[in-house]
């Protein structure tokens, strides 16, 4: 036996216990945390007219100071729009009659088409939802310990992704380093299409990649070509290389997602004090800046592109040079995203996150302060809102449960109260005498199975109870919370012919090789 299976034996012979005891959980509560609307009105930090000042400095920087594009097709079609290039330097000033173009003709409002009609998302100003962390080398669990992504990991972190539907998408969790990078994507995209029903994200890393997963995703959808170029079945990432760079694979990327209609979350990566000036409103002009580059680009590849404005701007240790999140700047930062993204009038992306190592007070802290903001800023879609550690080297299993409790709490935020007779609830004060309780009335028992959120790991229990359950923490109740759900996870029922159809294309690829990342 190994040391994880008898872990998993000894999980549900504790949870066993503990259900014995203490009873079971209420089982018949039901929610719907799929196409969330954010009840909150939006918070800002600046006023209309430092929001507008931002933005015309950011506009300023792509006119007189320009952004360098590595990609000669992506210059150009700049120079075709009209901007400056000069190819001698890759640099492309971009004038505002053409920003304010692609403003203009980016759509506010994008449907996210899933396998099932009921797991479309719509993506637009006022809604919300969440994707676990993505992009990270590493992972972790308490049994195996830290170690480089493999496919088992990704398959498995795929599995817990699809588990929570408060994770309304598929985020991209490990980086598989098991697989070659040429056929990588196509292993990938077979986990992600096989494990969930969910909207997949397909990375862009050149152009042949794009194109595999596109078709797979195709495929799977059961779409002919056309309709798959003329809705969005999938998203990708697209970071800037700040300061004012677009890299080869990622302006290559912002092309072909264009041009297949698919949604480009276009995304600097400003960190003040090192990518980015270290004051916020400077690190917020910069961003401002390179998104609208990015954005631009999308709608001079295809007018009508699916984009998202994207944020990830924080800070850095100054004396480690460390990227730090969850912070007062980067919560301010995130504030101040969320009012240039309604200036324009675009749905947005944030991110939450920690720089923390290990899933511990800081690392709590910092994901909820961050995704918070997230939500208080009024963002889409929050990127790595569970497992990240490391500042997004390490995706942790129990970071990960522990992390799902925070995004279900923000979801459960969501749900509109009912204000009506019944849940005023006059009967039931007038039945109970000053100094009484409320446990007994018909009130409370018509509706303590459903009333209230139900922990995922949080502990309600007395101390007593908690002592004789063997004093778990909230990680060693995590720990059990993964394995039970890989344990009891159904993948989706597949169409046959269109899995044996996949199954097809990925063989005929793995025998031509594949396709090599852009640049290698």
């Amino acid at each position: 036996m190994t040391e994880i299976e008898d872990h998993k034996r000894g999980a549900r012979r504790r949870q066993r216990r503990r259900t014995a005891d203490h009873g079971a959980q209420p089982s018949d509560r039901e929610v719907d945390y799929h196409n969330l609307v954010n009840p909150f009105v939006p918070l800002t930090l600046y006023s209309d007219d430092e929001t507008a000042a931002v933005h015309n400095k950011a506009v300023h920087v792509l006119e007189e100071l320009g952004v360098k594009i590595l990609l000669p097709e992506a210059r150009e079609l700049f120079h075709e729009a009209g901007a400056i290039v000069d190819n001698e330097t890759q640099m492309v000033r971009i004038g505002r009659e053409i920003v304010e173009a692609a403003i203009a003709s980016a759509p506010k409002t994008i449907l996210l088409k899933a396998s099932r009609q009921e797991l479309d998302l719509r993506l637009e100003l006022g809604r919300l939802s969440f994707t676990p962390g993505g992009g990270c080398p590493y992972t972790f669990d308490q049994q195996r310990g830290r170690r480089a992504g493999s496919l088992s990991d990704y398959d498995e972190l795929m599995r817990l992704n699809a588990s929570f539907a408060a994770l309304q998408v598929q985020g991209g969790t490990v980086e598989i380093q098991d697989i070659p990078l040429a056929t990588r994507h196509l292993d990938a995209t077979r986990v992600k299409l096989t494990v969930s029903e969910k909207i997949p994200v397909v990375h862009a890393r050149g152009r042949g990649q794009i194109e595999d997963c596109f078709e797979m995703v195709r495929i799977m959808r059961g779409v002919s070509h056309d309709e798959f170029i003329s809705a969005p079945y999938t998203f990708t990432v697209i970071n800037t290389n700040s300061p004012r760079q677009i890299d080869a694979p990622m302006a290559q990327g912002i092309i072909d997602f264009a041009r297949y209609g698919q949604v480009s979350f276009i995304t600097p990566f400003c960190l003040a004090g090192a990518m980015a000036p270290i004051t916020l409103a400077g690190a917020l002009t910069l961003q401002h800046a390179e998104a609208l580059a990015g954005i631009t680009l999308a709608q001079i590849a295809r007018p009508g592109a699916p984009v998202l404005y994207g944020s990830f701007c924080s800070s850095v240790d100054m004396r480690s040079g460390s990227p730090a999140f969850g912070t007062p700047e980067h919560v301010k930062a995130t504030l101040v995203s969320g009012q240039l993204a309604r200036f324009l009038g675009l749905p947005w992306r944030a991110s939450a996150g920690t720089g923390a190592n290990l899933a511990d007070a800081q690392a709590a802290h910092e994901t909820h302060m961050s995704a918070w903001a997230a939500m208080m800023a009024g963002a889409t879609v929050v990127i790595h809102s569970a497992g990240w550690l490391e500042g997004g080297l390490t995706l942790g299993y129990e970071k990960m449960i522990a992390d799902m409790e925070m995004v279900q709490g923000l979801a459960e935020l969501c749900r509109p109260e009912r204000v009506d007779d019944a849940s005023l609830a006059l009967s039931a004060i007038a039945e109970v005498e000053p100094g009484g309780h409320f446990f007994a009335t018909s009130h409370t028992m018509e509706r303590y199975r459903t009333a209230f959120y139900e922990p995922l790991v949080s502990d309600r229990s007395n101390i007593g109870q908690w002592e004789e359950a063997g004093k778990p923490s909230v990680m060693d109740r995590a720990n059990e919370v993964w394995q039970q759900r890989l344990e009891a996870f159904q993948p989706p029922s597949l169409d046959s012919t269109r899995l044996a159809e996949l199954d097809e294309f990925i063989a005929k690829r793995m025998q031509e090789g594949g396709a090599p990342p852009l640049g290698t």
